[in-house]
């Protein structure tokens, strides 16, 4: 995962929506890019191997991964159950993405199982659930000009938090963005640096608590706010012979407009 941005203020109204003129103006500017965005649930085809291809550029240009012949970035995480792998486009074109894993004492296959598993372990043993996303990665050309755009797309790790209604999110963080973790969602780190192949940078463990933060994230950053249909489409399972929706537009904009 990767973002360094900040962002200061708030305000809410009786039923916690937030009025646009009393937004902050990073946080009116994230909410405009948010009017462009689509996301798409990619289990399949071009899809998956454009996002495959994607991460590759985007961690190869800042040399955080080995070179690769077919130039693309995939491991056998990406091919789990419990995995969900999400396009951002805007205006069309895929310009970021983001793969999360939902843990449960059942379901115990994830990025960060690699890496922290003895840490992770006994606490899904105790019925603790997380989830865990990975690989953000996006256009740099893009995101050099809109900054909102790891908002944009980390956003859909809040609304998995909410739609799994789990214990906390957890990241493995390169070490130079942990303080925007701490900021913005009010992750903890837990342990110290440990390698985390194939990337060639070691990483940290951080624990966004779902209890103790989610209200004030909500509060202080209105756009990360969603609808529970939007939070289905995202996130439930289709029945069998149903076809997952190809797009999903975000529902911050409800919120915002009913203040």
């Amino acid at each position: 995962m990767c973002a360094q941005l900040t962002l200061l203020g708030r305000a809410s109204g009786a039923d916690g929506s937030v009025a646009p003129d009393t937004m902050s103006s990073f946080a009116r500017n994230v909410s405009a890019l948010l009017e462009r965005v689509e996301y798409r649930r990619c289990e399949s085809g071009e899809d998956l191997e454009a996002i495959y291809r994607l991460r590759y550029k985007a961690y190869r240009l800042n040399g955080f991964l080995p070179e690769s012949r077919n130039q693309m970035m995939t491991d056998a995480l990406d091919d789990v159950p419990n995995c969900y792998q999400f396009g951002v486009f805007v205006d069309n074109s895929l310009v970021c993405t983001l793969r999360i894993h939902h843990l449960t004492p059942s379901e115990l296959n994830a990025p960060a199982m690699t890496t922290f598993g003895d840490m992770l372990r006994p606490r899904l043993l105790r019925g603790e659930s997380f989830v865990n996303p990975t690989l953000l990665a996006a256009e740099p050309n893009f995101v050099s000009i809109h900054r909102a755009l790891p908002y944009v797309t980390l956003r859909l790790a809040l609304i998995a938090s909410i739609y799994f209604d789990v214990t906390a999110c957890i990241g493995v963080i390169r070490k130079e963005h942990t303080a925007f973790y701490r900021r913005i969602f009010g992750a903890e780190q837990v342990g110290e640096p440990r390698d985390y192949p194939p990337f060639t940078v070691p990483v940290v463990l951080y624990d966004a608590n779902y209890d103790i933060n989610l209200e004030r994230v909500l509060q202080r950053f209105p756009f990360f706010r969603s609808t529970p249909m939007e939070q289905r489409m995202l996130f439930e399972t289709p029945n069998f012979g149903e076809l997952a929706p190809l797009t999903i537009l975000p529902t911050a904009k409800y919120f915002r407009n009913a203040a």
